[in-house]
């Protein structure tokens, strides 16, 4: 018996809670990071979940599974690294969880950030996780990158972070 193991999903745009809902309907175990934030309409205001990572669900699935995730419409393809699948370590699974289910104020960027201090978070709900700290408009934030190219911007107090 293969293990599981996480695994980014490309989806159509716009397509991400569907494709989700899609997976689960299937008893596949998926992912779908949402974040709430306010958009304005013309005529309204109105508060909405959307996805923290546009274009992406997450699956932990088993290889022999891997053909049961693109059959669901909206699927598009594994992200992968020179034509391999790329495992998300488990770690960086629970920190983005983690992230979204306490409720931290976060963006997702594609930049790819170099500067800053490595540190590890030594309290609250990140706590043991590593990264770099960065000065982003006056305020410390902890950069979490996670191996499908993106990085995850957090803000958190500073007492919280410890430089290794």
């Amino acid at each position: 018996m293969s293990e599981k193991n996480w695994y980014a999903v490309y989806t159509r745009p716009r397509s991400e809670k569907k494709t989700h809902q899609m997976l689960l309907e299937r008893g596949i175990e998926t992912y779908l990071p949402l974040i709430k934030t306010l958009r304005q309409w013309s005529d309204r205001k109105k508060r909405v979940e959307l996805p923290l990572i546009p274009s992406y669900v997450f699956v932990n699935i088993e290889e022999k599974n891997y053909r049961s995730v693109l059959e669901v419409d909206g699927a598009l393809g594994f992200i992968t690294f020179e034509r391999k699948k790329v495992p998300i370590p488990e770690r960086q699974m629970k920190a983005l969880m983690g992230i979204v289910e306490h409720g931290l104020d976060v963006e997702a960027t594609a930049a790819n950030i170099h500067s800053g201090d490595k540190v590890r978070i030594g309290s609250g709900p990140l706590r043991g996780t590593q990264g770099e700290v960065v000065d982003i408009a006056g305020k410390n934030r902890f950069v979490l990158r996670i191996d499908m190219g993106y990085t995850l911007i957090v803000d958190i107090q500073g007492a919280e972070i410890i430089k290794v």
